[in-house]
């Protein structure tokens, strides 16, 4: 399997576009991963077409919000990353909030096209985000993902799964609700 992780930007944006429009996607297709970049509201008042704009915005303006994977140049999976301080919404949640004043990036999302899933689209996304808040000079990399005894539906693992990054490298910083713990990586310059 041919994987390539590259950061989105005004030359990708059809690609998400595609990747988001595909059956399975109708999660995706609301929030557009704007849901924790905004601080107010249910979150819900933004949903859909507002909200592809607002992501559209970020990346006409020179923001990269993610990854994209791509196979064989099709795109197949997406990761939300960046900057902690770009994601409004996670200061206020009871179990996403600030461990402590450290910089960090964080992990809000994932998605693979369903067609796609149980190849390894994810670890190559997470590697990918890895890789590419290093080269940002990011020093600490957070997520919020699940950590249940039981599989969960594969449309509700936007965060990821706690194996994925126990995996990879993270650690437990947190934890404030049994499901959910806060894992990082340090990340050292290359």
């Amino acid at each position: 399997m041919r994987l390539a992780v590259r950061p989105l930007m005004k030359a990708r944006w059809d690609d998400l576009v595609d990747l988001f429009n595909r059956r399975g996607g109708s999660i995706v297709r609301g929030c557009w991963c704007m849901y924790y970049r905004r601080s107010g509201g249910s979150g819900l008042d933004q949903w859909g077409e507002a909200n592809k704009r607002a992501m559209k915005a970020l990346v006409d303006g020179g923001t990269v919000p993610g990854l994209i994977a791509y196979r064989d140049k099709r795109p197949v999976g997406w990761i939300s990353l960046g900057p902690r301080k770009d994601y409004l919404r996670l200061e206020r949640s009871p179990v996403m909030k600030r461990v402590d004043q450290k910089p960090v990036w964080s992990i809000v999302c994932f998605f693979v096209d369903p067609k796609e899933r149980g190849q390894g689209i994810t670890k190559a996304l997470l590697q990918g985000a890895i890789d590419y808040a290093r080269s940002k000079g990011a020093t600490l990399l957070e997520a919020y993902p699940q950590d249940k005894k039981v599989r969960t539906q594969p449309d509700s693992m936007w965060f990821g799964a706690k194996s994925l990054y126990d995996r990879a490298g993270f650690k437990e910083v947190a934890r404030r609700k049994a499901t959910r713990p806060v894992v990082r990586r340090a990340l050292r310059p290359r």
